[in-house]
């Protein structure tokens, strides 16, 4: 089994995981706009809203949340960012034109290799997770940086957890 074969199955194993976790609890019809724009929504965002624009990228808390954080050493995306993913996957329906980098980054613990394919599999499930919602792939590039960009420095838990990430990044609104 080749390796595309292989990321694949396991993207699609990962969007089936997180289509098993919905909750039947009735969700709300908005985000809340003054939570902090670090602060992941707890629920989905619902779309009743009217169409996004490219200014909203910056004014709606849920866009300006653009930060997927992983568990150590793991590639599925956690269902607290499951809102955020909504979020994105619906700008991305309003706005055709508009395109995402999904940059896949890990901590410094691990071969160079081996964390280059571990971004790489992050973004990959951010990309089946954004396509589940309803984005199209023509909109999606999942690009690894492993462990070569990393936020924090230091060589604690505290700051390995804030470089297991992806990062969505509009490369066009």
């Amino acid at each position: 089994m080749n390796t595309s074969t292989r990321v694949l199955l396991v993207s699609l194993l990962s969007v089936a995981v997180l289509a098993g976790c919905r909750s039947n609890a009735k969700k709300p019809d908005q985000v809340d706009i003054n939570a902090p724009a670090d602060t992941a929504p707890t629920q989905p965002y619902t779309g009743t809203a009217g169409a996004y624009g490219p200014e909203d990228l910056e004014k709606d808390a849920c866009l300006r949340q653009r930060v997927i954080h992983f568990d150590f050493d793991q590639y599925t995306v956690k269902p607290e960012y499951q809102a955020v993913i909504n979020c994105h996957a619906k700008y991305l329906r309003d706005r055709p034109s508009a395109r995402q980098t999904l940059e896949g980054h890990t901590d410094e613990r691990g071969s160079r290799a081996y964390n280059m394919g571990l971004g790489e599999r992050r973004g990959n499930a951010v990309y089946a997770a954004l396509q589940a919602a309803g984005a199209s792939s023509s909109q999606l590039t999942v690009v690894s940086y492993g462990e070569e960009r990393p936020l924090c420095t230091e060589s604690s838990e505290d700051c390995w957890a804030q470089n297991r990430r992806v990062e969505i990044v509009y490369s066009a609104r």
